[in-house]
């Protein structure tokens, strides 16, 4: 297994999906692990704005200007939770660690549940963070109901794979 990129789907989806299923709809959601570059500020910014690490530079270049898509995008930060691209916060330095994970899985899962079962499900989920982050996502990815999960474990070095998913998706 390729630990750089797994791509989890439905069971039944699985057969199913490729790239070039035409959908009405598409509402695909990133999700990229908090950085500990953070712009320093007296005043909050949105996220997108404050994390200035691993690739969410690129990712800001991107979609920061794209209203739809930065709408779409969330970050797991180790002292909030889930919070999206327009969520105004403070600098602040609290790394990630397994008890502070377990403690905030609940959190997160509450979190994203909005964003799940809503009239703007996902079909597809990019998931750019390093793989202790994924213990605040366990409760979706053990959801029967979860999209198809695109996971890149290198938060720093994997924007090629994770711009190739973007542009698959007309982001």
């Amino acid at each position: 297994m390729n630990l750089r990129h797994l791509r989890l789907a439905h069971p039944v989806d699985a057969l199913t999906h490729t790239a070039d299923t035409a959908r009405t709809h598409p509402a695909e959601l990133v999700i990229v692990g908090c950085s500990a570059e953070k712009t320093p500020t007296t005043t909050p910014l949105p996220a997108l704005d404050l994390y200035d690490g691993g690739c969410v530079p690129d990712l800001r270049s991107r979609v920061g200007h794209l209203p739809h898509q930065r709408s779409r995008v969330r970050f797991l930060s180790a002292a909030h939770g889930l919070v999206t691209a327009d969520t105004r916060l403070h600098t602040y330095d609290r790394p990630l660690d397994p008890a502070r994970a377990a403690e905030l899985r609940p959190r997160v899962w509450a979190q994203l549940q909005p964003d799940l079962f809503s009239d703007h499900t996902p079909d597809d989920i990019l998931v750019v963070a390093e793989p202790l982050y994924l213990v605040l996502l366990a409760d979706l990815l053990s959801d029967s109901r979860r999209p198809c999960i695109h996971w890149i474990a290198d938060h720093a070095g994997g924007w090629p794979e994770a711009a190739a998913i973007l542009d698959a998706w007309g982001w």
